[in-house]
C-alpha cells in the first residue's frame, strides 16, 4: 500500500487542478447561471449573494448525493449480476441492520442540514430594516401595480404615487416597455417595501433580485433590501391571479439618490400627491365582513 506520504503528494496536484478550474468559472458559472450578476459589477442587491450561495451549495450536496447513489447502482448491478450457468435465485438477505441505520441516517441529517441553512438565509432576507431610508407600497391590482412612496407627515399627505396599467403591445405585437409601470429605487439605500393586494393573490417578483413574496387581501407583507447596482431590470406578477395575468408586468429603474430625488419631485408637479390605499380598493366588502367597506367621496 502506498504510505500516506505518497497519498498526500498525489491529491497536491489534483487539489491545484480543482483550484485553477474553480477560478477559471466565470460569474454566471460561480452563481449557478442565476440572473442578477455581471462580470466585474456587484450583485443587484444586498440579498443576492446569500440567495445565490444557498443554490449552488444544495445543487453541489445534491449532485454529490446523487453521484454516489448511481455509483452504488451500478456496482451492485454488475458485481450481483447473473452469472453464466447459474440458475434459480441468489441467496436473499432479509435484515442488514448497519445499512439500515445508514440510509436512515444520511436522508435524515441531510433534511435537517438543508433545512438550518435555508431557515438561516431566509431569516436574514425576512428581517426589516427598522429605520429604512426609503418606504414604497407597492399594490397589486388585475393586472397591474400602483407605487405609492411614502412621505414622512402623519397623514402621509406628501407621499407621492404611480398607478399603472397592464402591458400593452406595441405596433409590431410586442409589449410596450414604455408604458409598463415603472418603479423607482434609490442605489445603495435601505429600501422597504410594503405590499397589498387590492382583490386576489399575486405575487411580486424582480427577476433579478433573486427573490418573490405573495401579496393577500387583508394581509399584508414587507420585504426589506438594498439595491446596490444601478439599472434597468424586468418585474411580473408569478401567482396565476386572472385572465391577463401574462400581462402583469412592470419595471424597475436603481437610480442614484439625485435621480431618484427628481422624480419624486416629477410626481409632485403632476399632482400625483396623498394616500391612494384605501382610495382605489376594488373589493366592496373587506375580508370576513358582509359590511360594505368605507367609501370615498366620489368614489363609485
Amino acid at each position: 500500500m502506498p504510505s500516506k506520504r505518497r497519498l498526500r503528494w498525489a491529491a497536491l496536484p489534483l487539489g491545484v487542478v480543482a483550484a485553477v478550474a474553480l477560478a477559471g468559472c466565470t460569474t454566471a458559472e460561480q452563481h449557478g447561471y442565476l440572473p442578477g450578476f455581471v462580470e466585474g459589477g456587484p450583485a443587484t442587491t444586498n440579498q443576492a449573494e446569500r440567495v445565490s450561495s444557498l443554490w449552488v451549495n444544495s445543487w453541489i450536496v445534491l449532485l454529490a448525493v446523487g453521484i454516489i447513489t448511481w455509483g452504488l447502482m451500478a456496482w451492485a448491478a454488475i458485481a450481483y449480476r447473473r452469472r453464466k450457468g447459474q440458475t434459480g435465485l441468489p441467496v436473499q438477505m432479509r435484515y442488514n441492520m448497519p445499512i439500515e441505520v445508514f440510509y436512515t441516517i444520511v436522508p435524515l441529517i441531510l433534511v435537517v442540514g438543508m433545512f438550518f441553512f435555508t431557515a438561516r438565509d431566509q431569516a436574514e432576507i425576512e428581517a426589516q430594516w427598522p429605520d429604512p431610508d426609503v418606504e414604497i407600497t407597492a399594490i397589486a391590482k388585475q393586472w397591474a401595480w400602483d407605487f405609492q412612496y411614502e412621505g414622512e407627515e402623519e397623514d402621509n399627505a406628501d407621499a407621492v404615487w404611480t398607478m399603472g396599467i397592464q402591458a400593452q403591445p406595441d405596433a409590431e405585437g410586442d409589449i410596450d416597455q414604455s408604458q409598463l409601470p415603472t418603479l423607482v429605487l434609490p442605489v445603495d439605500q435601505k429600501v422597504t417595501i410594503h405590499l397589498q393586494s387590492r382583490d386576489v393573490i399575486h405575487s411580486f417578483w424582480i427577476i433579478d433580485f433573486l427573490y418573490k413574496k405573495d401579496m393577500y387581501i387583508g394581509k399584508d407583507n414587507t420585504w426589506s433590501f438594498i439595491p446596490t447596482r444601478e439599472g434597468e431590470y424586468d418585474g411580473k406578477c408569478a401567482e396565476l391571479c386572472g385572465e391577463y395575468h401574462s400581462m402583469m408586468l412592470f419595471k424597475v429603474k436603481v437610480v442614484s439618490q439625485a435621480e431618484y430625488d427628481d422624480y419624486l419631485e416629477t410626481l409632485r408637479d403632476k399632482g400625483n400627491t396623498g394616500d391612494i390605499n384605501d382610495a382605489y380598493d376594488r373589493l366592496s366588502n373587506l375580508p370576513g365582513s358582509t359590511a360594505p367597506a368605507h367609501t370615498e367621496e366620489g368614489e363609485e
